[in-house]
């Protein structure tokens, strides 16, 4: 079990230039810049500072090292070597930082799993990953991790040797599958493994894309990608020495892009198995917590239960937005005391790839995307259609390249040799454009775009329109093809006592939008219909347009 240690002072090592001038700001503590594998993240670290808090367990980094160390031993007597795949299915806790490092040192690869799968979703990802051993906590939150396991496909945990128990007790051992049982805590008392077989370019973690209309693709990120990544995050978001609130779960790239850059800067990670808005606002006073980012959804919450004092005393927060019915939070938050910026990241460039600035107007800091957190970092427009690359102002597909580019996609070559160009690019399936600034602007996905009379169209552009009269409190507009091209349809929330008046709404968008972009109907619903993702919930675009498709299709035969 991973206990607080005495700690010792070490000397800051100063950060390279920053890319851009006005992003430089004090020097970095980066320890990992001394190391070339993700085994050494923690040697050289703060030794006075802890690294992780959970709860009462206040955890320094020579205990966090000392710990992985020994779990590489327990974890190597497995049979658990270079390039194996043992899956994390963890919550935020100590002993998830603590496997993924042994994991590391070993050279094996960690797969993250969220603790909201379920039988089949868990099943797909063990067997196509080809997971040795799999990590969880039987106890946590009530959830019955056994039941789930013994309700997945049999053949999909034919590849699984070893169950590795966090925090259980040897009596929870008896309703597990049939495979080798091991506690963590045992793992954790063999003799240290001093030994690092990692190496820049062998695989460290696996991430699933959140694929809504075919299986997840299963993005493989090298130590390299993890820890260049990890240091420019630190180095841009100024994270040295402070103090990070991780809410945002591991077994998101969200969450560990940001939990990573944490430890690379020297900083203590504050950790929240599971996202209460009340909690955090305690643990944002009591942590004195100088740094975080999360959802629209996750800031609503803890903007409304901290204190403004609090509040203030964060320079910036990162933000993603989710949720269409918090478009206005950039402004809430502000009232409060803090700055919200844009953001863009995903799993195949990992998040926080690019962010706006703090110090650019709140119109412009509302705006997903921004600039590389990377000096090395690149971005371009292609035109979807032509493959001719794009200047400022057009928008096409986003590609991307940089030191936190994903290595491929696991075990789908043909995948890979799709996304990845020959000059080192990825071919994202975003649509974007660049601006006057040098930044870039993130519009929607491909998938979600809209070709309307022959020209590209950001769903968000219609629903910005609608969410600007007073009877709508969300908007999603979909594209579904008839005999006369693709035609726009919206669905809308309505605000309390709303009367809905479709041909009202219409002549709406008519007054601000040209006419091929007004929706050719416009559909009031309850609630949108969602999923849940490791960063909160997401629309079913896909099901979206079903609905659309046979609304119009029944209107064309009538």
């Amino acid at each position: 079990m991973l206990a607080s240690n005495s700690c010792y002072p070490v000397k800051a090592e100063a950060a390279g230039a920053t890319r851009l001038a006005r992003r430089r700001g004090p020097a970095i503590l980066a320890p990992m810049r001394s190391h070339t594998t993700l085994g050494g993240l923690c040697d050289g670290a703060p030794l006075d500072r802890p690294a992780l808090v959970a709860g009462d367990r206040v955890i320094g980094f020579a205990a966090l090292a000392a710990e992985s160390r020994r779990l590489a031993r327990g974890l190597a007597a497995l049979g658990i070597g270079r390039g194996d795949r043992v899956a994390l299915w963890l919550p935020n806790l100590p002993e998830w930082v603590a496997l993924y490092l042994a994991l590391a040192r070993l050279g094996a690869v960690a797969v993250a799993l969220n603790t909201r799968f379920r039988s089949a979703e868990v099943g797909d990802i063990l067997a196509r990953a080809g997971c040795r051993a799999l990590a969880f906590a039987p106890g946590f939150r009530g959830i019955d991790f056994p039941a789930i396991l013994a309700a997945a496909d049999p053949a999909a945990l034919d590849p699984l040797e070893t169950l590795i128990l966090c925090g259980a007790q040897a009596a929870e051992r008896r309703a597990l599958p049939p495979k080798r049982r091991v506690l963590y805590d045992d793992l954790a008392a063999a003799p240290p493994f001093e030994a690092d077989r990692g190496m820049p370019e062998l695989g460290s973690v696996i991430f699933t894309t959140s694929g809504t209309t075919r299986a997840p693709k299963l993005v493989l990120h090298t130590q390299r990608s993890v820890l260049a990544h990890a240091c420019d995050v630190a180095r841009d978001f100024a994270l040295d020495g402070g103090a990070v609130l991780q809410s945002l779960p591991f077994c998101g790239v969200f969450g560990f892009s940001q939990a990573m850059a944490g430890l690379a800067a020297g900083a203590t990670l504050v950790l929240q198995p599971a996202w209460d808005a009340e909690a955090a606002a305690g643990l944002l006073e009591r942590w004195r917590i100088t740094a975080l980012s999360g959802t629209d959804a996750m800031l609503a919450g803890l903007i409304e239960c901290a204190s403004e004092a609090v509040l203030a005393r964060i320079p910036f927060a990162g933000y993603a937005a989710f949720d269409p019915a918090l478009g206005d939070i950039v402004e809430k938050a502000e009232r409060r005391g803090l700055k919200l910026v844009g953001l863009y990241g995903m799993s195949e460039v990992q998040a926080l790839f690019a962010r706006r600035h703090e110090g650019e107007s709140l119109e412009r800091r509302r705006l997903p995307g921004g600039r590389p957190v990377s000096p090395a970092a690149a971005v371009r427009v292609r035109d979807p259609d032509t493959g001719r690359l794009l200047g400022q102002g057009e928008s096409g597909e986003l590609e991307m390249r940089g030191p936190s580019l994903m290595r491929e996609y696991f075990g789908d070559a043909a995948a890979s040799r799709a996304a990845l160009t020959e000059d080192g690019f990825v071919r994202t399936g975003d649509l974007g454009r660049l601006l006057d600034d040098g930044s870039f602007l993130f519009e929607t996905r491909i998938g979600d775009v809209l070709r309307l009379s022959g020209f590209l169209v950001a769903p968000a552009e219609i629903e910005a329109q609608l969410q600007r009269h007073p009877s709508i409190d969300g908007a999603q507009v979909v594209g579904a093809s008839t005999g006369a091209g693709v035609k726009p349809v919206a669905f809308v929330t309505l605000r309390a006592g709303a009367r809905f008046d479709e041909a009202l709404l219409a002549a709406h968008c008519a007054a601000g939008l040209a006419r091929y972009k007004v929706p050719s109907r416009i559909v009031a619903l309850e609630a949108f219909p969602t999923t849940m993702s490791p960063n909160g919930l997401k629309i079913r675009k896909a099901e979206l347009r079903e609905r659309a498709r046979a609304l119009l299709s029944g209107e064309a035969r009538g």
